[in-house]
């Protein structure tokens, strides 16, 4: 036996690989949230449009804020960074825009956030009571690369269902202030809770959910008796 043929013959030696670590709390936060910039830049074409509806006329207003979302996509785009947050701040932005250009009303500019809101949060509440909670599905797609074992784990799956019940409290919650707003025809006050009801809730929620999640899958395993 040539020495080629022995080495083909020899079972595999190398250790297996480990799987890829999840990535650090501070490491999702940063991709969910695009960062200190990327808060930044989705809450510009908002204040842009409070600052310039107080000013002067809704329509300067409307055309200021559609300017501003669409130079900070294109910023982003001749600077080879990713786009996406600024896409989403620019559909939301153009969508209200367009609705209150044709009302001419101010407060329809937070119309279809209010919508979305209400939405998103029914959408959690069902999606828990059904027993397939929906922050566990986003949590496979985002975090776990598609894997979806929590399924098979009850630990996890209470966990990721009173994680969607908090989530879709929270954001029904929010939403109804500014729709209490809306309704009370306050459009500077629901301007203002449009960008302090924006972000730093999600960015909470965010934490504790990795937080939360993190801390169940790090728990160890009870050990069975011998003869068990």
């Amino acid at each position: 036996m040539t020495t080629g043929q022995h080495r083909a013959t020899q079972p595999e030696t190398d250790p297996p690989q480990d799987d890829e670590p999840l990535p650090t709390i501070a490491e999702q936060m940063a991709d969910q949230l695009g960062g200190w910039r990327g808060l930044v830049e989705s809450s510009i074409p908002v204040v842009v449009f409070v600052l310039a509806n107080i000013i002067g006329d809704l329509r300067p207003a409307v055309i200021a804020s559609v300017a501003v979302a669409l130079l900070i996509a294109g910023l982003r785009l001749a600077q080879r960074r990713p786009i996406r947050h600024a896409v989403n701040g620019l559909f939301g932005v153009g969508i209200g825009a367009a609705i209150a250009w044709r009302t001419g009303d101010e407060r329809d500019f937070y119309l279809p956030g209010i919508l979305y809101g209400i939405g998103y949060g029914i959408a959690l509440l069902i999606s828990a009571v059904v027993r397939q909670p929906l922050v566990g599905w986003i949590w496979s797609v985002l975090v776990a690369k598609g894997r979806s074992e929590w399924r098979a784990d009850p630990k996890l799956v209470r966990t990721f269902t009173r994680l969607t019940v908090l989530w879709g409290v929270v954001w029904l919650a929010k939403v109804g202030v500014q729709a209490g707003l809306y309704l009370a025809h306050e459009d500077t006050a629901l301007g203002v809770a449009r960008l302090a009801l924006g972000y730093p809730p999600y960015a909470l929620l965010l934490l504790i959910t990795v937080w939360t999640v993190r801390r169940v899958t790090r728990e160890p395993q009870p050990t069975p008796l011998p003869g068990a």
